[in-house]
């Protein structure tokens, strides 16, 4: 790397500032605004409860609530890779996750938005192995749908906080 190049990434450092950059994480960031003030509605399915813990492990669980938020999850299974002899070895798994949320006291709705991934897993071994393979699929895009969720509300709290 040449001295010009380290140069005019320290300037790019000190100007991050300037332009209204802000840790989410650091003291007074929106992160620590949100902890423990968002409810989560009650899970329907086993990928629903998945999504609302990994929610609750990053949001809280809402012990002082003061907005609710509700989580549609749409998940669906496509194949990818088929074989000569017409054999499926190989799916995807997409996902979808739509959120709103409303602050409780005036039931009016301060954020929504929605966020999709996606993920794969092999077909080709045994049923059980199979079996396992969709099931962590599944496991995996909830988690990363949740992830997703948490960074675009802390990007969109500022207004809302």
């Amino acid at each position: 790397m040449s001295s010009c190049d380290r140069r005019t990434l320290l300037l790019g450092l000190f100007a991050l500032p300037a332009c209204g950059f802000e840790p989410v994480y650091g003291t007074g960031g929106a992160a620590e605004g949100l902890y423990d003030q968002i409810r989560f509605d009650a899970p329907n399915d086993a990928n629903s409860f998945i999504l609302r813990k990994q929610l609750e492990d990053r949001l809280g669980r809402g012990a002082s609530a003061q907005f609710a938020m509700n989580v549609s999850l749409r998940l669906r299974t496509e194949s990818l890779a088929i074989t000569s002899e017409q054999l499926i070895n190989r799916f995807n798994v997409i996902g979808t996750a739509t959120y709103q949320i409303r602050r409780l006291s005036t039931d009016v709705v301060v954020d929504q938005g929605s966020v999709k991934n996606f993920t794969g897993y092999s077909a080709s071994g045994t049923t059980v192995a199979t079996s396992s393979a969709r099931d962590d699929a599944f496991e995996r895009l909830t988690r990363s749908l949740a992830d997703q969720l948490v960074s675009q509300i802390f990007a969109t709290s500022g207004g809302w906080l």
